[in-house]
């Protein structure tokens, strides 16, 4: 055979948690390990807004986009990231293109930066990041190293190594950060550490490049989600953007949308930018589909369906915050003596509970609850009806 020296590769940990959970019996089994929003009866959500826009997008063709995507959803997608004041975009020095998700927006950035970027070729990310970070800029010939961000002692930002490591990156080198909801331990950092460390890029004039997910599930609010970017963008750092629409709007599935962006120093030079990145698309998937962006450039444009939309993403962040809360009080009313303040601090769809490999297999095996063995769990997959469980199931394993 051709392929007789293929190894076989070693199992996704999420798709693994998924595959074992399908497999139990037990009733009361919990798949806390899917970063897919629940409602809270446990089941999938179609946000209204994103129903009625995909009625108004009816009978539309099905003809090729450009290269770069829908126009009325790149702008759209710039102006929800920037605000529709910011003076990037009235200065046209944004590039914004359409990508798959965010997985495809940060891989069109990566193989910009492998070929463009020729100062270092290393992206320093935090430590844990989201799994797919570091194939996905290994991938496109970037070198992935690591600064200090979550401190186990404390479940929460660990300010000092974060600003000792950045103040160490070597010049001109880039910087992953998370916009909000940091994915995984949902830590984020404090708005004087976002000051700090806009500083630190400016001193070793470091690329800052953000990854923002969660744009208004974090929180509920947009503004407040998108504040730590937009500060660095007052502050004068020409910044790279990935943005998702997967969570904000449940376009999980077959309406893949996402936007990446490059803020340029004026407008001749994004002109240049955007002819390269059309360059570097057209090989990749040529362009993109056409229904997501339609339906989130739809729910973005129209009065009606926007202030809707504002009400719905608040309604599935203050579901996930509320889910919480209420672990928190079940687990004290549980007899647990444990101090759970940062599964409130935390925030976003997903909770770094502090549970230690052996306490996480204790809790599959005994009590059918699955999550990845750092402890990570997916709020959104705790609802009202089994809230009590997972605390008691918890308090069990942490006694």
């Amino acid at each position: 055979s051709w392929w007789t020296n293929v190894e076989m590769g070693p199992p996704d940990p999420i798709l693994g948690v998924s595959e074992a959970f399908k497999r139990d019996t037990n009733p009361k089994k919990m798949n806390l390990g899917v970063g897919a929003y629940r409602d809270d009866q446990g089941k999938p959500y179609i946000l209204p807004t994103v129903k009625k826009a995909e009625l108004a997008i009816q009978g539309l063709d099905k003809e090729y986009l450009g290269i770069t995507g829908l126009p009325a959803f790149t702008n759209a997608a710039a102006e929800l990231a920037f605000g529709s004041g910011s003076s990037v975009l009235s200065a046209k020095r944004n590039v914004t293109v359409q990508g798959i998700s965010g997985t495809g927006s940060l891989r069109i950035g990566a193989n910009f930066l492998d070929k463009f970027f020729t100062s270092n070729k290393s992206i320093w990310l935090p430590t844990p990041s989201w799994g797919n970070h570091v194939p996905i800029f290994k991938h496109a010939g970037l070198d992935v190293q690591w600064y200090r961000y979550y401190k186990p002692s404390t479940c929460g930002f660990d300010a000092e190594g974060a600003m000792e490591d950045l103040n160490k990156i070597p010049e001109n080198s880039i910087v992953l950060f998370h916009a909000c909801a940091h994915n995984p331990t949902g830590v984020d950092p404090k708005l004087e550490n976002w000051k700090e460390m806009s500083q630190i890029c400016k001193n070793r004039n470091l690329l800052p490049y953000f990854d923002m997910a969660y744009q208004g599930f974090a929180s509920g609010d947009i503004n407040k989600d998108a504040a730590a970017m937009r500060f660095f963008v007052e502050e004068g750092h020409n910044i790279l953007l990935a943005q998702s629409f997967a969570k904000n709007m449940g376009l999980y599935g077959s309406e893949r949308a996402g936007a990446f962006t490059v803020v340029c120093a004026d407008q001749e030079e994004a002109a240049r930018v955007e002819s390269q990145i059309k360059i570097l698309i057209r090989p990749m998937y040529s362009n993109p589909p056409c229904n997501g962006a339609r339906i989130a450039s739809t729910v973005l444009t129209t009065p009606e369906l926007r202030e809707q939309w504002l009400v719905e993403v608040k309604g599935m962040a203050d579901r996930i915050i509320s889910m919480r809360q209420q672990l928190v009080d079940n687990l004290k009313k549980d007899g647990s003596s444990k101090d759970w303040g940062h599964i409130v601090d935390q925030i976003g769809m997903f909770c770094y509970t502090g549970l230690t490999p052996d306490q996480v297999s204790n809790l599959t095996n005994n009590f059918s609850v699955y999550l990845t063995k750092d402890g990570r769990i997916s709020v959104a997959g705790v609802s009202s009806g089994n809230v009590q469980y997972l605390a008691h199931a918890m308090h069990q394993v942490t006694k």
